[in-house]
């Protein structure tokens, strides 16, 4: 039986370029060989303790080198890595815990307290990182069949509590490949600037494990604060970074702010993902630091990507480009629950994908597996457009359009066009609860520095570029918009605070 592991993304680039950088963290680096005895260690660490290939471990750490460590220390001792987001409570972090039945909790020291608390209430023993790495270090990576499970992905739970996405080993090198190799390749001269979480899987499989595949480095962030980004960019002659739209949108700002390190640090390109990227943001990142954001798309069960604009096809802004190598992607009508039914050119539905990037199913929830997975494909919950180059855009999501009316709205496009308005920083659209039409469309947003602007004012620009039915009605001016722990916007906290509070439209 051929046997594989991911692990086995950072034992080889210590194999073949040991001394090379791998990682950078403060004033700190690490070469390859420095990081894979570290994960031997965590590995060893584990296997002491009766941890056993199979098991899950959770692992709860900011962005620094102890989650690299245990994070291939975890894979090595040919266990299951359950990612813990760090802005999550104890209580939260306990079910992931409880969920997986986690054989322990791995824990940076910054992070102590929630999990301690959340190892206890998920009936569980919580382990610090650090002690593990000065134990005696395993000699090789325990290997695993393909499709065994290498990391377990909780979802946001935007339909009630999260599911738990299962990632094979398969999946993941798989996806790595694409990206680093395929998509929009790598150079192992490249330094990539480590701001996304590594607890998600954008972060994880598109930063830190392509970064490792390839043999670059990797530059860590503990948490994104943008002036500390441009300035490690400027201090370690970073060439890519990967982000969210929120966070191009903050460091567009930290260019004119007063402590701004200086002048925009060259980048060779930049990727965006994790949600649709303004194209009004695009072209102004672009012009500003001169260089290419190339819009991609994913999901947790996707490991992620399955689109990417790449540079082989041509790239457009507003899309998020071709399916990449090994995997298809459709639109399909979002009305047919039981089968998939394909639509032609140009018609909107629901973006469904087959192939090596789809997971393997939900944590015991067959019912949630095979409500997603039809006829062989996955079923996004992303509404969708191809064109006649194959160009693939996001609409938005199933449970965002907003019926009112009962005309189809897309809030999308609704930010897309507030978003090009010069007070605007960043907005989201939901639609609302309304007696007579409904839902209706509401706009918050927050707005640039020294930049002033009413809500009418806002909602009189969305009436004369928008059609009737579209443009806002209401539009609520906030100091900021909420936000998860990858920094995706939270459009259902959104919609639930104004449901609860008056309403100021116009």
């Amino acid at each position: 039986m051929p046997t594989l592991s991911v692990a086995s993304i950072l034992s080889e680039s210590a194999r073949r370029t040991p001394e090379a950088t791998a990682l950078v963290q403060g004033d700190r680096t690490w070469t390859y060989a420095e990081a894979w005895r570290e994960a031997r260690a965590v590995a060893g660490g584990l296997a002491a303790r009766g941890v056993a290939p199979g098991d899950r471990v959770g692992l709860l750490a900011p962005n620094v080198s102890d989650f690299v460590a245990a994070y291939h220390g975890i894979l090595a001792a040919g266990a299951t890595v359950v990612p813990v987001p760090t802005l999550l409570g104890p209580r939260e972090a306990a079910y992931l815990v409880e969920k997986t039945s986690a054989k322990a909790l791995l824990y940076h020291d910054s992070m102590a307290e929630t999990a301690r608390e959340a190892a206890r209430l998920g009936g569980t023993e919580a382990l610090e990182i650090a002690p593990l790495i000065g134990s005696e270090p395993i000699d090789t990576l325990v290997s695993r069949a393909p499709d065994d499970i290498a990391v377990i992905f909780f979802t946001s739970g935007t339909t009630g509590r999260p599911k738990g996405a299962l990632l094979s080993h398969l999946n993941i090198t798989m996806n790595v490949l694409n990206n680093a190799f395929d998509s929009n390749p790598f150079e192992t001269t490249d330094v990539v600037m480590g701001v996304l979480p590594l607890f998600h899987v954008f972060g994880q499989n598109v930063g830190m494990n392509t970064a490792f595949r390839v043999g670059a480095t990797l530059v860590l962030q503990p948490r994104f604060d943008p002036q500390e980004c441009l300035r490690l960019m400027h201090d370690h002659d970073v060439t890519l970074m990967f982000g969210v739209p929120t966070m191009f949108v903050m460091l567009l700002a930290a260019l004119d702010a007063p402590e701004s390190p200086g002048p925009p640090p060259t980048l060779r390109l930049c990727v965006s993902g994790g949600a649709s990227l303004p194209v009004s943001v695009l072209e102004a990142f672009e012009a500003r630091f001169g260089t290419q954001i190339l819009e991609g798309y994913g999901l947790s069960e996707t490991s992620p990507t399955i689109t990417a604009n790449q540079t082989r096809h041509g790239t457009r802004p507003g899309t998020v480009g071709h399916p990449v190598w090994g995997v298809e992607v459709e639109i399909a009508d979002p009305t047919t629950e039981d089968e998939i039914v394909l639509l032609g050119v140009g018609e909107r539905g629901e973006v469904v994908a087959r192939g090596h990037a789809v997971f393997e199913g939900y944590l015991d929830d067959p019912e949630a597996t095979e409500r997603a997975v039809v006829d062989g494909w996955f079923r996004t919950g992303d509404i969708g457009v191809k064109d006649e180059s194959g160009f693939i855009s996001i609409v938005d999501r199933k449970t965002d359009l907003v019926i009112r009316g009962g005309f189809n709205i897309y809030p999308r496009e609704v930010e897309e066009v507030l978003g090009r308005h010069p007070a605007v920083n960043m907005v989201a659209v939901v639609g609302v609860p309304d007696e007579v039409q409904g839902e209706e469309v509401c706009a918050v947003v927050t707005v640039n520095p020294g930049a002033e602007v009413t809500a009418e004012e806002l909602i009189e620009y969305g009436r004369e570029h928008l059609a009737k039915h579209k443009y806002p009605r209401r539009v609520e001016i906030v100091e900021a918009l909420p936000m998860g722990p990858s920094m995706k916007i939270l459009k259902r906290e959104i919609r639930r605070n104004l449901v609860e509070s008056p309403t100021t439209d116009s």
